[in-house]
């Protein structure tokens, strides 16, 4: 199947185990990961014949390269390849599905394609993976590697990436969440790959901050100072070291004293740390921006902060605008902003562009610079240098004018490709997946502490000859600190993938990850089938169309319900006609009894709903969320309970909440009374809705069952004086629900509970041993 390619033996020997087992694949950019998945496709076409062939890929961008590499060296007619972006209708993809073999998608689409059955991962026989780095959290790659592991027929995963990061949890996670059983890792320097590997040379550029920058500094850092200080006198931290405290540190004690807040610490001096810790990390920004990107980024930052404090009622911003410190180096950012002073790392990138344009007009240059608002600013000075076209290439999203569509980056990249313009300034938005052929120099205006975006920024030259990588790095600031975190985890991810290779092959690995020692949590077999008595048996939940990102939906999906988005005008599940539930996180309960949207949908639940049901979801102090007093949430509470008759259970997180939808649904829905209408049963106003409600009651009938009973025989009464022998001919009504209906009818009304229903005993009970009698 495979033309116009012929595959190098790391390629063969990495596909060897592909063939075998779910592999994740690290492989520095432009090494060919895209071949590796085209070989193992043609392979499993090969073995599964009527299969079909998935590739996810993070942007429209990275599925459209891949399907331009199999038209070109893949023997499939076009139409047999389909791409799948969040621009083509779920219908259209449910068409193309059917009529397509190997298919390209980005996975936000895909994950609402199968939450809403429109697609089946069923006949898939190969799922590729790529910036598989991703897969990680609530990312959509978990979700589908999961429900792809559960129903494929035959499944294989290859997950490809250029860097996975340098955390041995992070690294295990992604193994674990893509069901990865063999790693497969090169570098440039192992020996089957380095005659393939261009060699590139890192060239530093390093300047010293000005002086009237480091009296900026100085101001900033006194007021960093000053609130550790105020931090250590909570006892919130200890002793404080002459650098101060990491970003990283700071938002995992935010994180601690939010935590201490919610379990009931809920004091003055805990509220103030978590402002003083927002004030410390708007003042840390303050100087990144400083030292690493010039004064234009540090003055539009400043300013806005300035202008905010006039109308926020957030104390940090607050705080920090009226210090002193900050006044007075808003004055002096002025200043230098108003005489157009630059930082020295811009002066010298300018002169760096001119000299290498001058010497090479044709040179193709990528500019990194991690903040859009700066890289805009570095297009516009560029493009005052002769012969210099520079463009700006970032995200989606609209900020400044700046934001673009994936079409025009598209478009953007093959004008680069085509010499329209010959500096490419990007922010993180094009650190993966840039096909571009020839880059002569990569720039790094400012170092990243991140391996993974290091690694992707290199990636971008050196593909088809020696290539070149020069940062720009502020001496004795965090620019150096940063440099050296990223080598420093650069280093480690080689060692912890290394590791986690070993304990693949080994027993350890298979007891942590694949053995049946899981936790129930996420592998248990009564999961795995749906239900722990009867695989086949399938329970419906129609969730608000809103809910589709929440992990709840997903976690029912996973117990093999029967999911349906549908647009719920009140609640956020429908499990029956009578049952309706709201989920609301503890912070947004306490925020709706605030602002007094809790009323309104406590009435219309209960107006709508026989049995309303409301699920709090999470473990924080309900009491301590907000500045209110206890007494009012209590009152609130009451009130549903007593006034509405609304039953409110506290979870502890989707799980937990999932788990009791799903049992709910299954109180609610007999064997005999699969469909149920997802409205409300609400101004049932003609006479022809009340005789189908009446009728809808009646054991295992529902509301389609009620219609043709009524039609065939005219009447409520006629159906309550029809024998047995009559309902039998009913169309749908079968012997035991005539059995059942007759027996409703003509048994004696007992005033006690001595004599429970018969009904109960001739109908299977639940698999819980919960009756499933309504």
């Amino acid at each position: 199947m495979i033309k116009n390619f012929t595959p190098r033996l790391y390629q063969q020997t990495i596909l060897a185990s592909a063939v075998q087992k779910n592999t994740l694949v690290v492989l520095p950019t432009g090494m060919g990961k895209t071949f590796i998945f085209l070989m193992l496709a043609a392979h499993r076409l090969k073995v599964y014949p009527e299969s079909k062939i998935l590739f996810i890929g993070p942007t429209r961008p990275l599925i459209e390269q891949y399907r331009d590499v199999f038209l070109t060296n893949f023997e499939i007619a076009p139409e047999k390849l389909a791409v799948f972006t969040g621009n083509i209708s779920p219908e259209k993809r449910a068409e193309q599905w059917k009529s397509s073999q190997i298919i390209f998608s980005t996975p936000q689409g895909l994950e609402n394609d199968i939450i809403n059955s429109k697609i089946s991962f069923e006949d898939v026989s190969l799922l590729g993976i790529d910036e598989a780095h991703r897969a990680t959290g609530n990312y959509s790659y978990v979700f589908l590697a999961k429900m792809y592991q559960k129903k494929a027929k035959s499944p294989r995963i290859l997950a490809l990436t250029a860097s996975p990061g340098s955390e041995l949890d992070r690294i295990a996670a992604v193994c674990k969440n893509l069901f990865i059983e063999e790693i497969e890792i090169r570098t440039s320097e192992d020996p089957d790959v380095k005659p393939y590997a261009q060699d590139i040379d890192i060239e530093w550029f390093k300047v010293e901050l000005p002086e009237e920058f480091v009296k900026i500094q100085t101001y900033l850092n006194t007021i960093i100072r000053e609130r550790l200080d105020k931090l250590k006198n909570f006892g919130v931290i200890q002793e404080v070291g002459t650098k101060g405290v990491a970003k990283k540190e700071l938002i995992g004690l935010q994180a601690q004293i939010m935590g201490r807040i919610n379990s009931g610490e809920n004091n003055p001096v805990m509220w103030s740390s978590i402002s003083t810790l927002a004030e410390i990390m708007k003042v840390s920004h303050a100087i990144e921006m400083l030292e690493s990107q010039g004064i234009i980024a540090l003055y539009n930052y400043m300013d806005k902060l300035h202008n905010e404090s006039y109308t926020t009622k957030v104390k940090a911003v607050k705080s920090v605008v009226s210090d002193l410190n900050f006044r007075s180096a808003l004055i002096l950012t002025r200043n230098l902003y108003e005489k157009g002073i630059k930082h020295p790392k811009l002066e010298k990138l300018c002169e760096f562009v001119k000299k290498e344009v001058e010497l090479n007009q044709l040179a193709k240059i990528i500019v990194f610079n991690h903040f859009r608002d700066n890289a805009l600013n570095i297009v516009n000075e560029l493009n005052k240098i002769q012969n210099v076209r520079a463009s700006l290439f970032v995200g989606q999203q609209k900020k400044a004018d700046t934001g673009l569509s994936q079409k025009e980056q598209k478009q953007m990249i093959q004008d680069f490709r085509e010499n329209k313009f010959n500096v490419l300034c990007c922010t993180s938005v094009g650190e993966e997946g840039l096909d571009i052929p020839r880059v002569d120099v990569v720039v790094f205006y400012e170092p990243v502490p991140s391996a993974i975006r290091q690694i992707q920024r290199r990636g971008r030259t050196g593909r088809q000859e020696k290539g070149r990588v020069v940062a720009f790095m502020t001496k004795k600031t965090r620019d150096e600190a940063y440099w050296w975190i990223a080598k420093n985890k650069e280093r480690r991810m080689a060692e912890v993938l290394n590791s986690l290779r070993a304990n693949l092959r080994g027993k350890a690995y298979h007891q942590n990850f694949h053995s049946k020692n899981k936790s129930l949590d996420d592998f248990s077999d009564e999961k795995a089938n749906g239900d722990g008595n009867n695989s086949e048996e399938r329970y419906r939940v129609v969730a608000d169309y809103r809910e589709k990102g929440n992990e709840i939906v997903k976690e029912l999906m996973e117990w093999n319900l029967d999911v349906q988005l549908e647009k719920l005008d009140i609640a956020d599940y429908v499990l029956s006609d009578r049952v309706a539930v709201e989920v609301k996180l503890v912070g947004d309960f306490v925020n709706s009894i605030i602002d007094g949207r809790l009323f309104e949908q406590m009435k219309n639940l209960k107006s709508n709903y026989f049995r309303p049901i409301i699920i709090i979801q999470g473990t924080e102090n309900i009491f301590s969320m907000r500045n209110i007093h206890p007494n009012s949430i209590r009152g609130m509470i009451a009130t549903i309970l007593v006034d509405y008759g609304i039953p409110i259970f506290q979870t502890d997180d989707f799980r937990e909440t999932a788990a009791m939808l799903r049992t709910i649904a299954k109180r609610e829905q007999s064997e005999d009374d699969s469909y149920w209408s997802m409205h409300p049963n609400k101004r049932i106003a003609t006479i022809k809705e009340i005789q189908e409600y009446i009728m809808s009651a009646f054991p295992g009938i529902g509301m389609t069952l009620s219609k043709p009973l009524l039609k065939e025989l005219g009447s409520i009464k006629n159906i309550v004086n029809a024998s047995r022998e009559e309902l039998e001919k009913v169309s749908m009504i079968g012997p035991k629900k005539a059995s059942l209906i007759s027996e409703v009818v003509n048994s004696k009304y007992e005033n006690d509970d001595a004599n429970v229903n018969s009904i109960r005993h001739d109908k299977k009970a639940s698999s819980d041993g919960v009756s499933q009698d309504k």
